[in-house]
């Protein structure tokens, strides 16, 4: 069986025909709509056009908070005009297939459940570092989403307890969004924000530049502190990390480090969190909305 599986993005929606056994078939993507919910079903349904006579069904990852069974979205995220919609009814109209949806953070935890480093476990988190903080909880080997579909949005967690205040700032989605390691970074070297991404920031750390260390180990001590706060919680068998810096192996080098340095200082008996990488990058989304998809099926 062949399904049509999207990812949307802020930037781009990447879509794929896939099976069962994780065969890409074809893959694309296309620029998302900035402007409109009609032209951002309008973009979807062609690219449906293209594949509904090859297709059991539709799965989508996408941004917001929703509720994946009404279709619900209670915010579009990223794309603001999907707010107070009901994605499967909208889209439904367009495209006369079966469909699934969920949030891209929690499609993410479900590929790692389903085919990737979380396959052996009960309980595990995945953290998402990008724009800012997603991710997704599994809890008894399901997808945890809490009673308003909140949880697993890490962007909110407060960085700051000393300051009682609604400061985007001290969010640890600023702190350990990319903005956050890029901004500083920039700052120390005198250079224009615009010329520095994260490919630039680890060709600096990678050779040993000192500010980029002394600033990737900053960083990494407050994606650290988050995890043992989330250990404190959830005591869960392993925390992957995800988004597109993950794949850079010094990240997760230091952010290890970091636990252990932070758990060695506990006189008392504090179950030292397991950190791995995710397994899938790119596909992630893809993959978990597949899943999302044959599990409601």
């Amino acid at each position: 069986m062949k399904y049509l599986v999207l990812d949307v993005g802020g930037t781009a929606i990447k879509y794929a025909l896939m099976t069962e056994k994780l065969e890409f078939l074809e893959k694309g993507k296309i620029k998302t709509p900035r402007d409109s919910i009609e032209n951002f079903i309008d973009n979807i349904g062609n690219i449906y056009d293209k594949y509904k006579n090859d297709i059991e069904g539709m799965a989508l990852s996408i941004p917001g908070i929703l509720d994946s069974d009404t279709g619900y979205m209670y915010t579009g995220g990223s794309l603001e005009y999907n707010t107070d919609k009901n994605m499967l009814k909208v889209l439904g109209e367009r495209c006369k297939t079966k469909i699934a949806i969920e949030n891209d953070g929690k499609c993410a935890a479900l590929a790692e459940l389903w085919k990737g480093n979380l396959q052996e476990c009960e309980n595990g988190v995945v953290i998402l570092l990008g724009t800012g903080v997603g991710g997704g909880i599994i809890k008894d080997k399901k997808l945890y989403k809490g009673k308003h579909f909140f949880a697993g949005e890490f962007s909110f967690i407060a960085g700051n307890i000393n300051v009682m205040s609604n400061n985007d700032k001290e969010w640890w989605g600023s702190l350990n969004g990319l903005d956050g390691l890029l901004d500083d970074f920039a700052k120390v070297k005198n250079l224009n924000r615009n010329e520095i991404d994260g490919i630039k920031f680890f060709e600096y750390a990678n050779n040993d530049d000192k500010d980029a260390l002394e600033i990737l180990n900053k960083f990494t001590y407050k994606t650290a502190l988050a995890i043992i706060n989330l250990q404190c919680i959830l005591d869960a068998d392993k925390y992957l990390i995800g988004g597109g810096i993950s794949e850079q192996d010094i990240l997760i080098k230091y952010i290890k480090k970091n636990i252990d340095d932070y758990h060695s200082q506990f006189e008392y008996f504090v179950p030292k969190p397991v950190v791995d990488r995710c397994k899938f990058r790119n596909d992630s989304n893809l993959i978990g909305a597949l899943y999302n998809f044959l599990i409601k099926k």
